[in-house]
């Protein structure tokens, strides 16, 4: 890696090193002895790794932010296209990704062809890589044929590596020339005068670099890019052979042309085809599934275990005053059954069979599981149901002592509330003196569920008559009999200033109403 990067020794200046086997004295000693250097272990051995494999999912994950950090990945081995060339019935090559080449990558290579042709991808130095076999795939690119008027056809064909660093042959499209009355939606473009000469120009006529996902580049650019390649492109041309030759520059003229994907049909060796990927697909969607079921039978399977373990622990605590002694003694040999029977012929049942089970031990610990929870939550409500109903006979009783507050309700309705409330007080102590009667181990006689229904119904029905507000004081007769002399306008051509009431003579007068009023 040194000689590669042509550095030395003493051009490094810091050395981390991480990976389990750095713990080894003499992997450390090593390192050290040969950079002349004190090797530093700040990162964690065996969380490196993973970490910068989570830094990189979170930088290709839209849902995550983080800080901008850069990191150019690089193609480990080169690889060279080859393909049939029909000047002097050779073969033309082209290394389109070099050693340590920018990854992920993509390039488009141009060809002139009249037919279907083959592209056969392969790593350049056999002995670098460590497999058998240095072929990639071969490629056709399939419906290529002549123009219209016999020549060549331009071919674009573009080869990428992808982020994982898999070289493949990403699409290809044909060039196709306009006729003058053809559709007048093609976009105009600046194409290269057709070159009398069909030598080597028939074949590989140039590279155009288009790096897409590892540095962000617009679309704009690469058409620039792509137009000034297509300008420059009659003054060096990179033959099959590898040379190069000195062409002048072609004077260049406007035509209509179109671009038309190709179908290409890929030959990969050792790789997978889509046939069988989708069939591994398909069984990694079933074992998903048996994964998903193996984990609900355990699921299942620990439900019994826990409830076994948990009920167990509080027949002896909490639950001991609310069961009997004969019934405790036969629901503990029940949970030793069962603790027994999963470790032996419950080890590997189905997750219906531990449902079953844990339904069964429910039927009998429920109970007192509710006898539990009504005897802690069953004083709260009553109590407050007994403050509300303490709330309303005051009400009542401050409207039987004539209090302004309650002076606009009605009485049949407050004979009504205070009937109701009778009805409630004595429907709560007939359940408090029943409840005081039964011991703990016996089932309540009423629930918490049915006191708080009881204390809705009653703010239901009474509170809208007992809060039922005043209704409004209407206006003073001044307002009013202002808000008439408003709607009184002038009469027979007069101003509104002279318009007033006729005083008044005689008591006969005076008893008129007073919204009435005069004009002269």
């Amino acid at each position: 890696a040194l000689s590669f990067l042509e550095l030395q020794r003493e051009d490094i200046y810091s050395i981390e090193i991480v990976g389990g086997a750095t713990r080894i004295p003499a992997v450390k000693e090593q390192i050290s002895n040969f950079f002349c250097k004190e090797i530093s272990t700040t990162l964690n051995a065996d969380e490196a790794v993973a970490r910068g494999c989570a830094l990189q999912c979170a930088i290709l994950s839209p849902a995550f932010k983080v800080r901008e950090f850069s990191i150019t990945d690089v193609v480990p081995y080169s690889v060279t296209l080859r393909w049939k060339s029909s000047y002097e019935e050779g073969t033309g090559e082209c290394e389109v990704f070099s050693k340590n080449h920018a990854a992920p990558f993509s390039k488009v290579i141009t060809f002139h062809k009249k037919e279907p042709f083959d592209l056969e991808a392969y790593y350049t130095h056999p002995h670098e890589v460590p497999y058998p076999d240095s072929r990639i795939g071969r490629f056709t690119i399939q419906n290529v044929g002549p123009q219209h008027d016999g020549d060549n056809s331009k071919v674009k064909v573009k080869v990428r590596v992808n982020i994982h660093g898999l070289f493949s042959v990403a699409n290809a499209s044909i060039i196709e020339k306009q006729n003058a009355e053809g559709d007048h939606n093609d976009t105009p473009m600046d194409t290269e005068s057709s070159s009398k000469n069909q030598g080597r120009d028939d074949e590989l006529d140039k590279m155009q670099v288009d790096q897409d996902e590892g540095i962000q580049k617009s679309q704009a650019e690469q058409q620039n890019q792509a137009d000034e390649e297509t300008e420059n492109a009659g003054t060096e041309t990179k033959t099959a052979s590898g040379d190069k030759q000195e062409h002048p520059a072609q004077p260049k003229a406007k035509a209509k042309v179109k671009s038309i994907d190709l179908p290409i049909q890929a030959s990969l060796y050792r790789q997978l085809g889509q046939d069988l990927i989708n069939c591994y697909i398909e069984n990694e969607g079933k074992m998903m599934m048996q994964d998903k079921l193996e984990k609900e039978r355990n699921d299942a399977k620990n439900a019994v275990e826990e409830y076994v373990y948990d009920f167990r622990d509080k027949l002896c605590g909490v639950f001991e005053k609310f069961i009997t002694e004969e019934d405790s003694n036969k629901l503990t040999l029940m949970l030793e059954d069962t603790e027994n029977w999963l470790y032996e012929d419950g080890e590997d049942q189905p997750k219906q069979v531990y449902m079953d089970k844990l339904q069964e031990l429910r039927k009998f610990g429920q109970p007192i599981q509710e006898r539990y929870m009504e005897h802690e939550e069953r004083p709260k409500v009553l109590n407050e149901l007994g403050k509300k109903i303490q709330l309303l006979m005051k009400a009542v009783e401050a409207y039987k002592n004539k209090d302004e507050k309650y002076d606009h309700l009605d009485p049949a309705e407050m004979e009504k509330v205070e009937k109701y409330i009778s009805e409630a007080m004595n429907w709560l102590n007939s359940k408090m003196n029943a409840q005081n009667k039964l011991s703990l181990t016996q089932d309540p006689v009423v629930k918490v569920a049915e006191i708080l229904t009881k204390s809705k119904e009653l703010d239901s029905f009474c509170n809208p008559i007992i809060y039922k507000p005043k209704p409004k004081i209407e206006p003073p007769n001044d307002g009013q009999s202002k808000a008439n002399g408003e709607h009184n306008g002038p009469v027979n051509g007069q101003s509104g200033t002279e318009t007033k009431p006729e005083p008044a003579k005689d008591n006969s007068q005076q008893t008129k109403p007073p919204g009435e009023m005069e004009v002269d």
